[in-house]
């Protein structure tokens, strides 16, 4: 029976459980990006100067790799520290920067429609990081 303790609105606080498995989510997701940078570095360090003669793209390719691992361990720390909205702008912000630049690298005439994503992803990183700061 409510008394005068009894608040009159009862604010839903988020189940542990989901915010724990978002964490380990964004925990394993975050660990895929890092091993993935460091195979996408050496292949663009070793394997795609076979292919790629233009020292412009070669460093644009190393750019998205060394960008995908320092928001790899970004996205770790977002994990540890429970903060799903800067978890997901740093997935969302390496896909699109890093992934949209290897795609531009690999096949620019194929893939340039992927061009204005490069930006939007950088902003998610940004975001990324302005929202793990405000948290």
């Amino acid at each position: 029976m409510p008394n005068e303790n009894t608040p009159l609105l009862t604010i839903n606080q988020p189940s542990s459980t989901r915010t724990t498995k978002r964490s380990a989510m964004f925990w394993t997701l975050a660990c895929l990006y890092g091993a993935s940078a460091v195979g996408f570095g050496a292949f663009g360090a070793h394997g795609l100067k076979k292919t790629v003669a233009d020292p412009a793209r070669l460093a644009s390719f190393a750019t998205a790799a060394h960008y995908q691992l320092v928001h790899a361990a970004a996205l770790l720390f977002a994990a540890q520290s429970g903060n799903p909205v800067s978890g997901a702008l740093f997935a969302a912000g390496m896909t699109m920067f890093s992934g949209s630049l290897y795609a531009l690298v690999l096949d620019p005439a194929r893939f340039r429609f992927l061009g204005p994503v490069t930006p939007l992803g950088g902003l998610c990183l940004i975001g990324g990081w302005i929202t793990l700061a405000l948290k």
